[in-house]
């Protein structure tokens, strides 16, 4: 994680509060200095200051669209890889009845194994580093121990057919995992989203200096608006953060394979 990325560890819901809050305490200064300035505004400036409104409204909206759909892509993939990874698991597992029979069994215990560190590193939040660490570590040994186990089939039975196949089938799966690895890290960009807040909290403050110019208060339509805004930040956030927040990838796929391995 590099030094821009300051704030993914801190929740999505605490994020979302706090610019909800200085969108109101923003919408509020700027009311309060368009108000003091009411006197010394023409008209001129104050259909300036409208299309300035209107143009940050539709840059907040084209950066909300554009982050949205950067964070649901991902999540999206993220998911496409459970599948494979699964998809692979399940393949290696039932490719172990090609192997010669005295190392069946044992290969059986081992995909067992594996697939109950792959369920309990999947309900780990990223942000638990070090627990994190050492499922990586004992998946690591485990395919280890699984390509080691492929290794002496193959001496035993070099066909193509039978240990080649369980050997092409354990490759995918370690590919896959390493796959779905890489991508819980690859997220939008916190220099995307701090420009998104820096328009958001901008757009809050040109709401209210406009209607301090116009000398009418729109309390409760601009933070109807606030809200939902920030309701749709809070969902960019969240499907932009694996393994913690509201929306999480579905696991129960992995979970049946692994009661139908036991």
């Amino acid at each position: 994680m590099n030094f821009l990325e300051f704030l993914y560890d801190i929740s999505s819901a605490t994020i979302t509060v706090v610019l909800f809050l200085l969108i109101i305490l923003l919408g509020e200064l700027g009311f309060r200095l368009g108000r003091y300035v009411q006197d010394q505004t023409d008209a001129e400036i104050k259909a300036l200051t409208g299309a300035v409104q209107a143009a940050i409204l539709a840059l907040l909206g084209l950066l909300l669209g554009f982050t949205f759909s950067m964070s649901m892509q991902r999540h999206d993939t993220r998911s496409h890889a459970l599948v494979d990874e699964v998809n692979a698991i399940g393949t290696a597992s039932l490719r172990t009845q090609l192997l010669p029979a005295e190392f069946q069994e044992e290969a059986a215990e081992l995909f067992r194994k594996y697939v109950d560190l792959r369920v309990a590193i999947g309900k780990t939040d990223l942000t638990n580093r070090e627990q994190r660490i050492q499922y990586n570590a004992l998946i690591a040994e485990t395919q280890g121990e699984l390509w080691s186990l492929a290794m002496k089939a193959t001496d035993a039975d070099p066909r193509p057919v039978t240990t080649g196949a369980f050997v092409k089938s354990l490759n995918d799966l370690i590919d896959s995992q390493g796959k779905r690895n890489a991508l819980l890290w690859m997220h939008v960009p916190e220099a995307v989203l701090l420009i998104l807040y820096l328009v958001f909290l901008s757009s809050g403050a040109i709401l209210g200096y406009s209607g301090g110019l116009s000398g009418k208060r729109i309390l409760l339509p601009t933070a109807l608006i606030s809200l939902l805004i920030s309701l749709i930040v809070f969902i960019v956030i969240d499907l932009d953060r694996p393994k913690r927040g509201i929306i999480q990838i579905d696991q129960s796929i992995m979970v049946e394979l692994q009661e139908g391995l036991q």
